[in-house]
This record gives structure tokens, C-alpha cells and sequence, in this order.
């Protein structure tokens, strides 16, 4: 792709024309090159897109409950991004996006654009092109940037570097509520949503997770924010108002505290890491085949290893 063929491309995609986005996106999964000539064109500043994480306990129904806020955003008349993070099986690297079909009625609304990415096996659940994403999607002008991630447990936090509000979406029925606050995944939350709230075990839970709040076994200490217990029935579009107003709330705090900023600091700096990381993996499997097997030093075998890799980067 020349210079001249990609500005084309970011022109029409700022006109809002979706075959351009989506090519853009495409470009920035093939290619580290790709996304990086891309994210030159268009970073540098803040483009004022509020990004919200979504994850918690697989079969919450997070998909669903991202319907419905979609479906209010855009009675709201504001534009929405969902970047929706899918397991990649180890074997064929290939992705279910299952999220995309739980969405399908919004996919052909031109204020909604939904995009599912594969993990590619990063131990986070997010991938370099799914932060690269985010970026363009914020200087886009998107209002709304969704990021749903895949919700597997302890690893599964490093949606904390990137989104503005954080929610972790649990449910009624899922085994045993004690262990499930001791999760990695329940301590980073600025909003916890009890889904399926309509179930007939859902005031059990809530008592729990309420405890948990109210003793800090759950959540930790963001200035003044004191993390908000909802409940919500997505299926029925039960607490989906209580909900949406709890998150304009917590954005109206981070702007207040210049946490905001803070947070899209964090976005580029860990978006650059994972590049690294991708970099140097891709690499690194390249020369599997030199390392030597027959030095019992080990320690000097991975040193030469890296600086193997970071000439052949260089």
C-alpha cells in the first residue's frame, strides 16, 4: 500500500464510509508495519472516546449486556465501537467470534461498528492490533468504545491499562461466590454487574459481592471512587438505566481527577510493550531451531538468545 493509497484510505474512513474502517482494522491486524504507519497518521492528541471495559466470568451473558448498552447509546445519538476479544485456539490460531453474532442486530446500524479480534495467544486476552484498534476508533470520533475481553480469571486484567471504566460482569449460579472474589479479575472493577439478577439464587450473590464491597475484599482504592454494585437482567433489559448512568458517573469522576488522561497515557505505553513483545516472540520462533541444546549454561544460552534477536531486530 503506498503513502498515497493509505491516505486515501484514512480520508474516506474519517467521511465515515465502514468498507474503509474495516479495511484500516484489517491492515492493522496483517501487519505490525501496517498498523504502525497507520497509528502515525492519526495519533497525537486525545480524540475524546470514552473506553469501556467489559469482562468478568465467562457465561455472565457480557455480550448480551453489551447489546443493551449499545441499543441506549444510540438512542443517545452517539457513535459506538465494540472491539470484541475471542479466544484463539492454541492449535490452528483460529478465533470462535461468537461475539459478532451475539450483536448481529446493531451490525448493520452506521453509528455502530464491531470488530472481533483473535488473542493470538497472548496471556492478557488483549492483542496488540485489539489496543491499535482502540486508537483508531478514538480519533475516528467514536463516542463509545466497547472493549469486551475474553473473562478467564486471574490473567485476564490487563484490560485495567487500557479502559477508562471497568466493568466486571458476574452472575448467579456460577459455583462457588466466595472463590470467585478471590479472582484477579474481581479486583479491578469501577462498576460490578450482577447479571441474570432475575434468577432465583441473584440476592445471595448480591449479598456476597455487597459484603465484599463494603469490606474491601473486592475492589481496591481509586481516590474517591467507591466501586458500584449493579444489578441487571440483560435478557430482560432490567437495570441496563441504572447501569449506563453509573458508568456516566464514573466518567464525569476520572475527568474530574485528570485520571482520563492518566488512562490513555497507560494505553499507549502498554499498546507499545505488546508491539515489542509481538516483535521479539515472532522472532524469537524464527531461531527456535539455533538455540543450542548441548550448553548446560542455560542462563548464557537465553542471554545470547536475546541478543541474537535484538541485532536481527536492529
Amino acid at each position: 500500500m503506498t503513502t498515497q493509497e493509505l491516505d486515501t484510505l484514512i480520508d474516506k474512513a474519517f467521511q465515515g464510509d465502514r468498507a474503509s474502517i474495516g479495511r484500516l482494522l484489517t491492515y492493522i491486524e496483517r501487519s505490525p508495519l501496517d498498523a504502525s504507519r497507520i497509528l502515525n497518521k492519526v495519533m497525537g492528541g486525545e480524540g475524546g472516546g470514552h473506553v469501556i471495559g467489559v469482562t468478568g466470568i465467562p457465561g455472565s451473558g457480557k455480550s448480551t449486556l453489551i447489546s443493551k448498552l449499545i441499543s441506549r447509546y444510540k438512542e443517545q445519538g452517539l457513535r459506538i465501537a465494540v472491539v470484541a476479544i475471542d479466544p484463539t485456539s492454541p492449535l490452528s490460531k483460529g478465533a470462535l467470534l461468537g461475539d459478532r453474532i451475539r450483536m448481529q442486530e446493531h451490525a448493520t446500524d452506521p453509528r455502530v461498528f464491531i470488530r472481533s479480534v483473535p488473542t493470538r495467544g497472548v496471556k492478557g486476552g488483549l492483542s496488540f492490533s485489539g489496543v491499535a484498534m482502540i486508537e483508531v476508533f478514538d480519533k475516528l470520533g467514536f463516542d463509545k468504545i466497547i472493549v469486551e475481553s475474553i473473562g478467564v480469571g486471574q490473567t485476564d486484567i490487563d484490560i485495567m491499562n487500557l479502559a477508562h471504566t471497568i466493568l466486571v460482569v458476574t452472575a448467579p449460579g456460577m459455583g462457588d461466590e466466595i472463590q470467585a472474589l478471590k479472582a484477579g479479575i474481581m479486583e479491578i472493577g469501577d462498576i460490578y454487574v450482577l447479571n441474570k439478577s432475575d434468577k432465583p439464587e441473584a440476592n445471595r450473590t448480591y449479598a456476597y459481592l455487597d459484603f465484599a464491597l463494603e469490606t474491601g475484599e473486592i475492589g481496591s482504592e481509586k481516590l474517591k471512587w467507591r466501586p458500584k454494585l449493579i444489578k441487571t437482567s440483560a435478557a430482560l433489559g432490567q437495570g441496563i438505566d441504572e447501569l449506563v448512568k453509573a458508568v456516566e458517573e464514573h466518567l464525569e469522576f476520572i475527568k474530574e481527577y485528570g485520571i482520563y488522561s492518566e488512562k490513555i497515557s497507560a494505553r499507549r505505553r502498554y499498546m507499545v510493550r505488546l508491539l515489542a513483545e509481538k516483535l521479539f516472540t515472532e522472532k524469537l520462533e524464527e531461531i527456535d531451531e539455533e538455540i543450542d541444546i548441548a550448553n548446560r549454561d542455560i542462563y548464557l544460552e537465553a542471554i545470547k538468545l536475546i541478543n541474537k534477536v535484538v541485532s536481527q531486530l536492529g
